[in-house]
């Protein structure tokens, strides 16, 4: 089948709300519900307190009607607490004995482009594939942030009031916004996703999960900003975890602040200058000043260290190239010679260090065909056959690394 036929069969067919959903003769989609516990670290919980928001009208204006769509106490957006993740896995299989944690990018709201990836994987190794959503991502952000006549609306009036913005689009006006108000948010959503993905381990290690055997193997497969979730997880290596496991990073894998994020579907820039000020440049002063942010990056919480390490280069530099020559042997990545959001050279000097003495492999790919960071394979008939030919490819090493 040419890729661009399975991504249209899988988009079709994808569903949260059926338990099961059959693939193939193969394969099948699995849901399962599950429910944070750690809404009390998002702003406005039990645990943070923090109200801030830059001013965005005056006090006796009329009500803004982007303050009252997007910018909700971060704890009380239930879509973001209970949801359901998909597993794509053999149907031979009553409890699978391998599973590969798949984590998507920044700002995205379907997993289309990646059920095709995780069909691969499921193929080609015989493991399942989990797709587990970072928080306010996918189906753990509130449908309206996708409403595209309402997104519209407030995209024009985000460039009226920021007349030289680039990249602003219905598309990112959401993450855009929510970011450039309250740029914190990005970390405290990037631990609570660490925290629900260890919950989701503890789960299996426990013999909880209906369909995952508690002695499973545990790989990871990550694509852009989900890398970042990746090398946390495996740099922090809770109760052992990720001792074994096997880490593909795809078109990511490099620091924060050697990102280039700016784009119609990822963000635009005055979002962008505001998350860089704030967990780039400004961090250890808004670290002296919060309490809160300070516990849970502080050496109390080795997770909070990596990710601190993850976001600047320069920035506990030794440590992280320490953590990565330990497991250099487990990590593997992919990049696109193409790519401007998360270009290959810093994804190397990310990887292999500043002196290129980490021997990890990252291989640097092209396509004969245009293609983005933001879509490697476009589900295009005029090219389908080079795009066929290069996912077989791409997907071939990705998964002869994971078996």
């Amino acid at each position: 089948m040419e890729y661009v036929d399975l991504y249209n069969h899988l988009k079709d067919i994808e569903s949260y709300d059926e338990n099961e959903v059959d693939i193939d003769d193969k394969t099948i989609l699995r849901n399962f519900n599950f429910e944070s516990k750690y809404r009390f670290i998002l702003p406005g919980g039990a645990g943070n307190l923090d109200e801030y928001e830059y001013p965005l009208t005056e006090p006796d204006c009329e009500p803004d009607v982007i303050q009252d769509m997007l910018n909700k106490r971060d704890a009380e957006i239930l879509e973001n607490i209970k949801f359901r993740y998909h597993i794509i896995m053999p149907k031979t299989e009553t409890k699978t004995k391998g599973v590969v944690l798949m984590f998507h990018g920044f700002n995205e709201k379907h997993w289309n482009k990646y059920l095709p990836w995780a069909r691969y994987i499921v193929e080609k190794t015989g493991k399942s594939v989990i797709l587990f959503p970072i928080a306010f991502h996918m189906n753990r952000a509130p449908a309206i942030w996708s409403n595209t006549r309402e997104m519209y609306t407030i995209s024009q009036l985000r460039k009226k009031r920021h007349p030289d913005v680039i990249g602003s689009s219905l598309s990112n006006v959401a993450i855009s916004t929510r970011l450039h108000n309250k740029p914190q948010r990005f970390i405290w959503s990037g631990l609570q996703t660490y925290y629900d993905v260890i919950d989701l381990i503890t789960e299996i290690k426990n013999d909880k999960h209906l369909f995952i055997d508690k002695d499973t193997s545990i790989d990871l497969f990550s694509y852009s900003i989900g890398s970042f979730l990746s090398e946390i997880l495996m740099m922090t290596n809770k109760d052992a975890y990720f001792s074994n496991s096997r880490f593909v990073s795809f078109c990511g894998g490099a620091v924060f602040n050697r990102l280039s994020p700016v784009s119609k579907f990822i963000l635009d820039s005055e979002a962008n200058v505001s998350l860089y000020s704030y967990i780039v440049e400004h961090l250890e002063s808004h670290m002296k000043r919060d309490e809160v942010l300070r516990h849970y990056l502080s050496e109390i919480h080795p997770e909070g260290v990596n990710f601190r390490s993850m976001l600047n280069y320069k920035t506990l530099t030794r440590y992280r190239e320490q953590k990565f020559r330990e497991m250099s042997d487990r990590i593997y990545a992919i990049t696109l010679s193409e790519d401007t959001v998360v270009p290959a050279y810093e994804v190397i000097n990310t990887l292999q260090g500043v002196n290129r003495d980490i021997p990890i492999k990252v291989d640097v790919l092209d396509f004969p065909y245009k293609y983005t960071h933001e879509d490697p394979f476009p589900a295009l008939n005029n090219i389908k056959e080079q795009v066929t030919g290069q996912f077989i490819k791409t997907f071939d090493l990705v998964c002869d690394f994971l078996k």
